[in-house]
């Protein structure tokens, strides 16, 4: 199960200041509150709030100084206070504080869901089913391809963002983050932004994007390696070209260039399909054309490495003291090769 734990050091609330804000503006909670913390994400700050039996999920930015757009708590609101009506998968977002005065950013309450998180392996709950890990992507294959068939008119989330230029537009933003957080030059970063410029792939759909689907950003329930039950972390959420989560669910996936790279910010074991398995399932569930997947591939590989980049920014500016971060500069690096080798096949 992914559970809550105790509450990393350098990453404690005001915790009364939240109870007695929390009390004011959420109706019915009942008894002292009690907090734990998720230690899974890289990123955003998660907590479990428990009120008497209810129970719900604060989330929040990382300490430290943030890259302009990241980490966004409205939108993450905007999304999932609308989207669970239409997306069974999205949990419920009850509250949006944009008070930073509360805990020192912005913040959201969702609803808590309960099933296993697969992060590195196969869980013990699932090692007695057949073809395990193939129907797992099978599972987050058609659940990506369900997001990406929403009609986000009727969700009333038209405003999420501008499809038009998105893809444009994502390359400068994450240009403009690149030089932002990093700490030394790197020829394959720019060589990398170079040719992805230059063929730039025409959308064959305008969806609802999560930004950030992956194994561990997936919940199942543990007598169920079919169905995703539930997707997290929705604050990169946007509308635009669908292959963009194809693309960044690829860049986690097992691949046999990275058997030999340490430090990336996932690394997931075992019996896995090879990466052609999981395009081909989403493919078939979309609809849609697959033949350009390399391009889509080789930027979210671009894009993970400037997010490692981020991570390791945060850590050498003493942001945060977990120990993880410490090594994605080697990860960034890595991911930059890799991004290139891509582009070159």
């Amino acid at each position: 199960m992914d559970t809550a734990k105790e509450i990393r050091e350098g990453e404690a609330l005001d915790w009364q200041t939240l109870e007695d804000y929390l009390r004011a503006n959420i109706p019915g909670l009942q008894g002292k509150m009690s907090v734990a913390q998720f230690h899974g994400g890289h990123a955003n700050l998660t907590y479990l709030l428990t009120f008497g039996g209810k129970e719900f999920v604060l989330r929040r930015p990382p300490f430290g100084k943030i890259a302009p757009g990241a980490h966004d708590m409205k939108r993450e609101y905007k999304v999932l206070s609308k989207l669970y009506q239409y997306y069974p998968r999205a949990p419920r977002a009850f509250h949006l504080c944009e008070d930073e005065s509360i805990i020192g950013a912005r913040f959201v309450v969702l609803e808590k869901r309960t099933g296993v998180v697969v992060r590195t392996r196969v869980i013990d709950e699932f090692q007695t089913f057949d073809k395990v890990e193939e129907r797992l992507v099978i599972a987050m294959a058609k659940a990506m391809a369900d997001l990406h068939l929403v009609n986000h008119q009727a969700a009333d989330l038209t405003k999420l963002g501008r499809p038009e230029g998105f893809i444009e537009r994502q390359l400068a933003g994450w240009g403009q983050r690149w030089e932002l957080s990093k700490s030394a030059e790197n020829q394959h970063m720019d060589a990398v932004l170079n040719q992805l410029r230059s063929a730039i792939p025409q959308a064959q759909r305008i969806s609802i994007i999560h930004n950030d689907i992956k194994l561990d950003n997936c919940q199942f329930q543990p007598d169920n390696p079919d169905e995703v039950t539930s997707i997290f972390d929705w604050d990169m959420c946007t509308l635009g070209d669908p292959l963009i989560d194809l693309g960044t669910t690829l860049s986690y996936y097992p691949d046999q260039r990275k058997k030999q790279l340490k430090n990336l910010p996932v690394q997931l074991h075992g019996d896995f399909p090879p990466k052609e398995f999981l395009i081909e399932q989403y493919g078939a569930y979309s609809g849609l054309s697959i033949d350009n997947i390399r391009w889509y591939e080789a930027f979210a590989y671009w894009k993970g490495a400037i997010v490692a980049q981020q991570l390791f920014r945060r850590y050498l500016n003493g942001a945060t003291k977990d120990p993880r971060m410490a090594g994605f500069e080697t990860a960034m690096q890595a991911m930059a090769k890799l991004a290139r080798e891509i582009l070159q096949v």
